[in-house]
Order: C-alpha cells, then sequence, then structure tokens
C-alpha cells in the first residue's frame, strides 16, 4: 500500500471540491485525453508534448510522469495525503474507486478516482520536519517515499494522529532534482514550530496583542483565569475610543475548535457592545465553523497559524521588540523563475 500526494490547486483553490465530492481530481486545463488506453509512459510524454505544445522535453518527461500514476499505477487501497493551502492542515483519504475518465464534468475535473477521506484537518504541527519536508514536493502527483513517511505517518494514524513516532537519527533525504519543494511551505512549517515552541498556551495572547498594537489598535487583555468568553479587546482611535470596536479570544487548542467557541465569541461581542469579532485558532477550525464564515462575514474574522505567520509578515517591523526576539527573522529576496 502506498501514499501518494495530491495538490488541489496552486492556491487550494479545488480543495473543497475534492473533499466534498470525496474525489481526488488531476486538474490540469484541457487535458482531454483518456489516459487509460494509453500503454507506454513514452507514448503518454509524446502526447503530453505536444497537446501542450511544450518545447522542453524535461517539462513533457515531469507532466507525464505525474499523469501515470491515476490511471496505471495507484491502487485501491492506497492513501492520499492532500495538504491543505487554505490552512496549515493535512487530509488523508484511501483510494475506493478505479480511475474514470468523464467530459461530461468538464475541464479540469476530467480524470478522478473516489477517496474516501479518513481522516481530515490534521494540524501540520503533529508532524515531525522531515516528514512535511518529503510532503513538500512543489508537484500535482508524487508518491511519498523519502524520509520512511509512510510507514510512519500510518503509525501515526493508529495512535489517533497524536503519538509521533521516535525522531529518526538519520539525515534528511534529498528530493532529487526533478522534485522541488514548495519553499513557501517549507519556511512556514519551520517558522510554525517556532511559534507554537515559544507561545504555546496562554502566550499566545501576547504575540495576538503584539500583532493587534502594530496594526493601530489600542488593547486590553483579560487577566488569566475566567475571561467571559474575551482575551483581548481592541479598538482603534484616540486612546481606544473609536470604531471599530473588537472581542478577540485566542485557542492554542491541540485540535481544530468547534462551533461553541464561535458561539461564545458573537455572544460576548454583544455583552461587550463590540462591532466585530476575531477568533483566532493555532490549530484551525472545524467544518461546522468555516460553514458559519459567510453567514458571519460582515461580524467575524477566523485566523489560524497560517493566517497568524502572514500577519507576523505583514507587521514584522512594527511588533514589539520582546516579540521580535522570540521569532527573529530575516527578509530574503530572490530570482521567481517559476513565473
Amino acid at each position: 500500500m502506498s501514499i501518494w500526494l495530491f495538490r488541489a490547486g496552486s492556491k487550494g483553490e479545488y480543495e473543497n471540491k475534492f473533499l466534498s465530492d470525496k474525489r481526488i481530481y488531476l486538474t490540469w486545463d484541457d487535458l482531454k485525453i483518456n489516459l487509460k488506453p494509453i500503454k507506454e509512459k513514452a507514448d503518454l510524454y509524446k502526447i503530453m508534448k505536444d497537446h501542450y505544445k511544450l518545447d522542453k522535453d524535461r517539462i513533457a518527461i515531469n507532466f507525464a510522469a505525474q499523469a501515470w500514476p491515476i490511471a496505471h499505477i495507484m491502487k485501491i487501497g492506497d492513501w492520499v495525503v492532500l495538504p491543505s493551502k487554505v490552512s496549515r492542515t493535512i487530509h488523508f483519504g484511501e483510494i475506493i474507486g478505479d480511475y474514470v475518465y468523464d467530459e461530461a464534468l468538464g475541464s479540469p475535473y476530467y480524470h478522478y478516482r473516489d477517496v474516501k477521506w479518513f481522516a481530515q484537518d490534521i494540524p501540520r504541527d503533529r508532524f515531525e520536519q522531515d516528514i512535511l519536508y518529503s510532503l513538500g514536493a512543489f508537484m500535482t502527483v508524487c508518491k511519498i517515499e523519502k524520509n520512511n513517511a509512510e510507514a510512519r505517518i500510518k503509525e501515526m494514524a493508529k495512535h489517533n494522529w497524536v503519538v509521533k513516532p521516535a525522531p529518526s537519527t538519520l539525515p534528511i533525504e534529498p528530493m532529487g532534482e526533478d522534485m522541488k519543494i514548495d519553499l513557501d511551505e517549507y519556511i512556514s512549517d519551520q517558522i510554525a514550530e517556532r511559534i507554537i515552541r515559544k507561545f504555546k498556551g496562554h502566550k499566545m495572547e501576547d504575540l495576538i496583542n503584539s500583532i493587534l498594537k502594530a496594526k493601530g489598535f489600542t488593547t486590553f487583555r483579560s487577566p488569566e483565569g475566567a475571561d467571559n468568553g474575551v482575551d483581548i479587546l481592541a479598538s482603534a482611535g484616540t486612546l481606544g475610543f473609536g470604531a471599530p470596536k473588537i472581542c478577540v479570544q485566542v485557542k492554542t487548542n491541540d485540535n481544530p475548535i468547534d462551533r461553541p467557541t464561535l458561539d461564545q465569541l458573537i455572544g460576548a461581542m454583544a455583552n461587550f457592545g463590540a462591532d466585530y469579532g476575531l477568533l483566532v485558532s493555532w490549530n484551525g477550525f472545524k467544518s461546522s465553523v468555516t460553514k458559519e464564515v459567510p453567514k458571519q462575514f460582515f461580524k467575524v474574522r477566523l485566523w489560524d497559524s497560517k493566517k497568524i505567520i502572514e500577519e507576523i509578515f505583514e507587521n514584522y517591523d512594527r511588533l514589539s521588540d520582546d516579540i521580535k526576539t522570540e521569532i527573529p527573522l530575516k527578509q530574503l529576496w530572490m530570482l521567481n523563475l517559476d513565473e
């Protein structure tokens, strides 16, 4: 039984469809070609080169190597890992159907396999850095083979994704020349590991409070203990007497938080006369919360670890010296040759 990495679009734009349809799609635009009758990967390479009018053999070979498995190598019972681009979580599924080519579905959904998603929204922080590195291939489809990740992931699944296997004494295996990693994801994982180590529990409020101050808000911190559903009050204007008035609740639970926490924040907003609410959960939100986003769009914002890191990047120069000492960052500029 193998584990296959799948990507649901470069920005996660197909992720919800993957999960709701209970399928994995090969989401390449206009690949209106049934892959099953193609008997050799070399033939698919020639087809790809002609179909997409590719000048470079290397790109055509790469395309063929990614498209070939969904029709010819993946087996029923294999696992699929879908790293989320929407949040810092990972979804796991089991392939339960053969390859299907269906032109009626329209581009880019011609090619799919049915999947049983048996574990969704598993926080990335549960996984050790070398496993995340193995999941960081900057490809649409590839087999997970490096750093003994397959066996270690399956062992974690047996223990409800909580118990980590013993750290490997082996060095991280390189990806190989044709397996570039997602650099943004790799950097975010390193920064996230540092943040949660330094700001676990009540200290996360210090970080969120510093970010809000950097954004120009005057804040009030609730003392440790009973907080009546609010950890931070924030408002703009002179001495904080202006609008908007915001209630902030901060959580660092090991699991994504559920609907009652959102309801508690909405109730606190009314009690404190706040205009808006900010719900912060390092490990994200269950679907019962995210489904409420459209209804609460004009009242509530959700920040998970991905959003917290984005806010740190955006406001880093204005964060307190104490925070910058705990999270020492430097900006690095490089050529973006993928554009």
